[in-house]
């Protein structure tokens, strides 16, 4: 794995779920997603909050060896279709965007909370995920018959970590690059914006 950033180990170190999360591209072949898994993950999406308890979040669940997955895999962009054709599930997330109220607020705010979820209950399953904005959404919801008030907003691909040298030589050293975010005086601030939140 990736050597990341000093500050993901660090005094205010986030829960190991949220830490040994990323997003990898090395997808080891052979590695195998148990249908159990999914429906762990697809539960842990179940249980995120949402507007009202309105729920939006919606799946396309495509193992490796089904229709599914080769149709969703059809549909990613051919710099995707090249790494992810190694996962051992492909998914796409959608937003229910109206029920029988009318619109649902925030329901893309909502399908994040849960895809999230689903992240990190893979991490809890020893697995990675990678999600990717990097396909064909109209074409999906052509493929998959998706009704009208279903958007597809993102394709995660699930699958078991594998050899950086799996993939192209110039895609490697971004795989093997440590991680880096904003700081938190960048992140959080008090009193008025741009003034850190700090411990002092």
């Amino acid at each position: 794995m990736r050597s990341d950033h000093h500050e993901a180990h660090g005094e205010f170190a986030p829960h190991p779920l949220i830490r040994d999360r990323w997003s990898p591209r090395a997808l080891d072949p052979d590695g195998v997603v148990p249908t159990e898994a999914l429906l762990r993950m697809l539960t842990a999406a179940r249980w995120a909050p949402s507007y009202g308890n309105t729920q939006p979040a919606r799946y396309l669940v495509g193992p490796r060896g089904t229709d599914t997955f080769d149709r969703i895999l059809a549909l990613l962009v051919p710099g995707n279709q090249a790494w992810a054709r190694n996962a051992g599930a492909l998914l796409v997330a959608c937003a229910q965007l109206e029920n029988a109220k009318g619109p649902v607020p925030y329901a893309e705010y909502g399908v994040g909370l849960a895809t999230q979820n689903l992240v990190l209950q893979a991490v809890a399953e020893g697995l990675v995920a990678h999600q990717m904005a990097g396909f064909d959404a109209p074409g999906v919801a052509a493929e998959f018959g998706l009704p009208g008030t279903v958007r597809p907003l993102t394709a995660v691909a699930v699958g078991v970590l594998g050899s950086p040298d799996l993939l192209p030589e110039d895609r490697r050293d971004r795989e093997t690059a440590p991680r880096h975010r904003i700081p938190l005086s960048k992140l959080a601030f008090t009193q008025h914006w741009d003034h850190p939140f700090t411990t002092g």
